[in-house]
């Protein structure tokens, strides 16, 4: 609230959506906010539904999810409305860099190529979006309570013929949580989810996995923005449908644990694999 409260663009409403908290001081707070926002309490749904209850309840015609332990920078809005209000209707949503906090710290630059987005979400869960393409895409799935439905979300995305555009500034904060009190994302690295997860989007989006579809979105893609080569993206595929979904999460695991394990608490994926977030994040 202090970081929306501080944006520069002014003309925005703020829709909260408590998704069953039993926290008293959570609560105590959602009251404390009558008057500055419209707060909206459902029984525990998870995060993609969530951000769908807030979505179909905002009024606007772009909107944009902040999860309730990331901040952005004044300008955040400014900078990514502007640019979304001028772009062509197949830009369907604005990104910027992401700045870690928390467990962890550093830059992390986000980008939007349709082959990459197959292996690991290259972009960023803090989208400001058209309310077409999200209707467009569907919403955010609901099954999907364990993670990677911002990873998921993005693929519908681009399916539905949308494009993303880059703010190249890190102005949305990420806040990674340590193992003591661990965020999803943390605990996906934790209890090694990362096998079911990706299988489960492979089905769902199962006719941009087959070996005709990805090459064809290679082809496409070259426009020099791509970072993962072709090869080990094939690779990556392959081996997750050979390996049992406890051998896949072996194997991330190990990789988590060399010197860009930072990477692998970032949303979206096995990214140890082949994930650009790190080549800039730090320790």
């Amino acid at each position: 609230m202090a970081s929306l409260g501080s944006q520069t663009f002014r003309d925005f409403e703020i829709v909260i959506v408590d998704d069953g908290s039993t926290d008293p001081q959570t609560l105590r707070k959602l009251l404390a906010l009558d008057g500055h926002a419209t707060v909206i309490r459902q029984m525990n749904r998870g995060p993609a539904a969530a951000r769908n209850t807030g979505i179909r309840r905002a009024k606007a015609d772009i909107v944009f999810a902040l999860d309730c332990d990331d901040t952005i920078e004044p300008d955040f809005l400014a900078e990514t409305v502007a640019l979304l209000q001028a772009s062509p209707p197949d830009v369907g949503m604005v990104f910027c860099d992401l700045r870690l906090t928390g467990a962890e710290s550093g830059l992390c630059s986000r980008y939007f190529n349709r082959f990459d987005l197959l292996f690991t979400n290259t972009l960023s869960s803090g989208l400001v979006m058209r309310r077409d393409a999200w209707l467009a895409a569907g919403g955010y799935d609901e099954a999907m309570r364990s993670g990677y439905e911002d990873w998921d979300f993005s693929l519908r995305l681009a399916r539905a013929g949308y494009r993303g555009l880059r703010v190249a500034k890190p102005l949305y904060i990420y806040h990674i949580a340590d193992d003591a009190a661990p965020s999803r994302s943390t605990d996906i690295d934790i209890k090694r989810l990362y096998g079911g997860l990706w299988r489960h989007i492979r089905e769902r989006h199962a006719g941009s996995y087959t070996i005709a579809a990805m090459l064809q979105l290679w082809k496409s893609s070259r426009d020099g923005s791509g970072r993962v080569p072709l090869w080990k993206g094939l690779a990556a595929c392959a081996l997750a449908r050979v390996l049992p979904d406890a051998a896949f999460n072996l194997m991330i695991a190990r990789l988590h644990r060399g010197p860009r394990a930072d990477a692998a608490r970032l949303p979206g994926g096995p990214s140890s694999l082949f994930n650009p977030a790190a080549q800039s994040s730090t320790h």
